[in-house]
């Protein structure tokens, strides 16, 4: 090492050690032997020059001396030498358990800690704005602080710990968390029951954890790091609190659709261009719902009609639903649908039963990120209807759906290869036979059917139809050519690589949600907690990476 004054003068400074190098010519390496004596405070110096100054005589310019000055100086406070033979031996390493010690909450918690960058990220007051109307300004005992109190859960979401009990306990013993919330190392830490009784006594059946959401996304808006032209939907079921054992069965009534009303009349409206009368109107009338006790040891339904169509019904959550999908357990869950940018910031979400389909929940989720004015939704097959095809496009919204396979029997005739008049409103099937307009059913499908003694003849009759009169059905949706629309937005040059973009925002978001946030069950039981808990899990996620970029542009908004 080069002292200060005289850069040109070296010094090695040693206390009882003795070092011998012995060049070996022929190798051309050093052998060098260590005598006892070393003490762990002793410190080298040594001097790297130009080989062609190098001064033989000088064991401190030697390289494999430097090499062996630069180990002891670094881990000389943790190595013992003991003829030749290094230990990692420490003792005494709990005599500071009771050392007092006086510090500040603020130096224990990293400056690079996430819940740090967090609560730099977001200004939390809005929440006693939310909340202000449900506490009493002027009588009863005072209450936890409510900015507190959504804190809470919001640690738990956010580390992905199972239940509020076990996050009570690590409240209590990790400083960060004490930091987080506000409390000192003194403070006592909040009942796991607290946030449970308030949340029955004062947020239950309101929309306050929607609220907290859409104020986080606003935020992440304000910045400009969320783009709506493209908007990628889908949707993730979450195992519900309820034994799969534990089930009654129920009347299935049948859900009305969102789109009932403007397919009725669209069906009207098609007969009457046909000369069809008007279908009657359905009869309402449905059987009651099948009675329970709730007792869980009593799992068996009352007496039932054997013609009524019934489904299963979970005792413990009533209002989850039987998921069944491929080889998949039968559970009882909830289905979170969820709606994202290309970036992966969440946009919104929706909760249902899991045994309703994505196709009949889809509107509820359109309602809001309609709002946003998106230029194009990506979804999966599971959205590809007339319905939501037509509320897209008479929206002005190009919806991009995947390819679906023909559902034709294998060995028949598919029905692309039927080919459709519009002009005279018929098929030609490929044996060049007509198929005319029948009727059009309650599904708002026109059935268009062919003459049974022309198809008793046809050569094609075994590829066309097994039916006993041999007609051949093929059925139009009365919003077919919103479908055609949809096809003809699949190939367009770009589109397929817009979709292929969904593994990489929604559904990277749900398994991150699952993996690190606890996303794959919930232990509330009903469906308003179960909001709660996929509001505060999704706000989370993008405060998260909101204060991720914040930090790593330095914190300097004007660049947004």
């Amino acid at each position: 090492e080069k002292t200060g004054k005289d850069p040109g003068k070296t010094r090695l400074e040693h206390s009882q050690i003795f070092v011998d190098f012995e060049e070996n010519k022929k190798k051309r390496s050093f052998k060098r032997k260590m005598v006892l004596g070393i003490t762990p405070n002793t410190k080298f110096v040594y001097s790297l020059k130009d080989p062609a100054k190098q001064d033989p005589s000088d064991c401190r310019q030697s390289p494999a001396f430097a090499g062996f000055c630069y180990c002891w100086n670094r881990f000389s406070d943790i190595i013992n030498i003991r003829r030749a033979v290094f230990f990692m031996m420490t003792k005494n390493a709990d005599k500071k358990r009771e050392q007092m010690m006086m510090f500040s909450m603020d130096d224990m918690v990293p400056q690079n800690h996430m819940l740090r960058l967090i609560d730099k990220a977001i200004n939390w007051n809005f929440i006693y704005d939310l909340v202000e109307e449900k506490y009493c300004p002027d009588n009863g005992r005072p209450s936890m602080d409510p900015v507190m109190l959504i804190k809470i859960p919001f640690i738990q979401y956010l580390y992905g710990i199972k239940s509020m009990r076990q996050t009570m306990k690590e409240i209590e013993v990790n400083v960060a968390y004490r930091w987080f919330l506000g409390l000192d190392m003194l403070d006592p830490v909040p009942h796991f029951s607290t946030f449970g009784k308030n949340y029955t006594r004062r947020f239950k059946d309101t929309d306050l954890f929607e609220q907290i959401f859409s104020k986080i996304l606003e935020d992440c808006m304000k910045y400009k790091l969320v783009n709506t032209e493209q908007i990628f939907v889908d949707a993730t079921h979450v195992k519900a609190c309820a034994n799969s054992k534990k089930m009654r069965k129920r009347v299935a009534h049948e859900q009305a659709l969102w789109y009932e009303e403007e397919l009725n009349k669209e069906i009207e409206k098609d007969r009457l261009a046909h000369g069809k009368k008007p279908l009657k109107k359905k009869d309402d009338n449905q059987p009651p719902a099948s009675g329970g006790t709730g007792n869980d040891k009593d799992s068996i339904s009352e007496e039932l009609p054997e013609d009524v169509k019934t489904q299963k019904c979970s005792i413990s959550d009533p209002e989850s639903g039987w998921f069944r999908k491929g080889e998949h357990k039968h559970v009882f869950a909830y289905a979170v649908e969820t709606a994202c940018d290309k970036h992966g910031w969440i946009l919104g979400y929706t909760v249902h039963p899991g045994n309703e389909h994505d196709s009949r929940t889809f509107k509820a989720l359109y309602d809001k990120i309609s709002k946003l004015n998106p230029q194009m939704v990506v979804a999966d097959a599971g959205y590809k209807t007339p319905a939501i095809a037509h509320q897209l496009l008479e929206d002005g919204i190009q919806p991009l759906f995947p390819y679906t396979r023909p559902k034709t029997k294998e060995g028949f005739f598919g029905k692309h290869e039927f080919a459709y008049d519009e002009y005279y409103d018929c098929y030609i099937c490929p044996g060049a036979h007509i198929l005319t307009y029948s009727t059009t059913n309650r599904s708002g499908y026109k059935e268009y059917k062919s003459c049974g003694e022309h198809c008793a003849e046809c050569q094609c009759l075994s590829k066309c139809t097994e039916s006993k009169d041999h007609v051949k059905l093929i059925t139009r949706h009365v919003w077919e050519e919103y479908m055609e629309v949809v096809e003809d937005i699949r190939h367009t040059i770009g589109n397929r690589q817009i979709y292929q973009l969904r593994k990489e925002t929604i559904e990277r978001i749900f398994g991150t949600a699952k993996e690190q946030h606890g996303f794959r069950y919930t232990q509330y039981v009903g469906k308003a907690r179960m909001e709660m808990k996929a509001g505060l899990t999704f706000a989370c996620m993008n405060l998260k990476k909101l204060a991720k970029i914040l930090e790593k542009r330095g914190w300097n908004t004007a660049r947004f």
